[in-house]
């Protein structure tokens, strides 16, 4: 024993300073997962305590469709026939030049509860998308909206229910969870983790009372508080915002509850390729700036700290192994597993709340890689023109 004490006494001191600071990141990200990104499994775990109205009210469901005519086809019929008591459909048709008006047509003729609108080709604004929505909301006969993409579909038939039963008493909004379509490459496990942790998150803060965003693929918000807050006034220069910033605009510590039963969730089949992902987290982090300081910081201080733990290991380890010090190698390795071992869990469970497949061998490469493609876009990186417009 003796020995060893001598050892370790031998070991610079800069050493257990290195080690120590490496640590400390550690710590704050274990209080991040701790703290937020569990928060969907603690939820799940009162779900009996968690209050459902009794009689859910009738609700306009709004689409937004920019040459969707393929995935309305497929997709559209499983949101009009929904076991829902009162309800209607509202396309928005934003200049398409496929086969969307003569589709939306034809199903007029079948479902009585759809209705559509359209934004003229020449129009102009930075977001048609927001414009669209806005001529959606304006034609919405009811109270209640639910927002869904064109290319997402229901995973059954109770979804409208599922969503709507969460407004009790002081609701006003109801986020609820969007799943990417599971696809061969490594780009489709890229953009699937980000989806999942990206709710971790976001779902994690709305519980806590902090909400910052949803997703427009499967968000519900009373009609008030859009004519309330004078709309998306406040970001009408940027493209994306209607799912982030408005919602910041809107949500109170009470006013909003997080919905994630698997009948409640949609998925996307939206076909993504590594450019688009990466153009569409570059419109998304040019909102970001926008987010209210506490939260903006918050997270990103996690995405700083998540590069530095990163980067202090390799550098610890491949100094230390270099280093013959095989005692703070090893710690170094433990201390790396320990994270893995935590996040693995948290992940695996809120995956399987989320009706996801975790990505467990892959999450120590994806789990520095968002954060590392977010530093990328917000220095040198631009994929697309400040012009463009964009849809989701």
């Amino acid at each position: 024993m003796e020995e060893y004490i001598n050892i370790l006494y031998e070991i610079p001191l800069n050493y257990w300073i290195a080690l120590g600071i490496f640590t400390l990141f550690l710590i704050i990200q274990l209080y991040y997962y701790f703290k937020y990104y569990n928060r969907i499994i603690r939820y799940n775990k009162k779900a009996e305590n968690i209050q459902y109205s009794r009689k859910v009210p009738p609700v306009s469901i709004i689409i937004c469709a920019q040459n969707e005519a393929d995935n309305l086809e497929k997709f559209l019929p499983a949101v009009l026939e929904q076991n829902y008591p009162k309800y209607e459909v509202i396309v928005v048709n934003d200049g398409s030049t496929d086969q969307t008006n003569t589709l939306l047509e034809k199903l007029d003729k079948k479902y009585a509860h759809l209705h559509h609108t359209f934004l003229p080709t020449d129009a102009k604004y930075t977001s048609r998308k927001k414009m669209c929505i806005n001529l959606g909301i304006n034609k919405a006969q009811y109270d209640h909206l639910l927002l869904l993409d064109a290319d997402c579909e229901p995973t059954n038939k109770n979804w409208i229910h599922s969503i709507m039963q969460n407004y009790t008493d002081g609701t006003d909004i109801v986020l609820g969870y969007s799943k990417v379509n599971e696809e061969d490459g490594f780009v489709n496990k890229i953009i699937r983790y980000d989806s999942i942790t990206s709710a971790m998150s976001y779902f994690g803060y709305a519980i806590q009372g902090k909400t910052y965003k949803g997703t427009s693929r499967n968000i519900s918000y009373k009609k008030n508080l859009y004519y309330e807050n004078k709309a998306f006034s406040s970001h009408l220069n940027l493209i994306l915002g209607d799912d982030n910033l408005f919602i910041q605009e809107v949500a109170t510590p009470t006013n909003t509850k997080v919905v994630f039963s698997p009948q409640s969730i949609t998925v996307s089949h939206r076909k993504d390729t590594l450019k688009s992902f990466l153009y569409q987290k570059e419109l998304l982090l040019k909102t970001t700036k926008k987010y209210k300081k506490n939260i903006l910081a918050s997270i990103s201080f996690e995405y700083i700290t998540r590069i530095f733990f990163y980067l202090i290991f390799t550098f610890l380890l491949i100094l230390f192994l270099c280093k013959q010090e095989w005692i703070l190698a090893g710690i170094t390795a433990l201390l790396f597993l320990f994270r893995y071992i935590t996040q693995v869990n948290i992940i695996r469970k809120s995956a399987t709340l989320l009706s996801e497949k975790p990505l467990f061998l892959l999450i120590p490469i994806l789990d520095i890689a968002i954060p590392l493609i977010s530093l990328y876009l917000l220095t040198i990186g631009q994929i697309g023109s400040k012009d463009d417009a964009m849809w989701r």
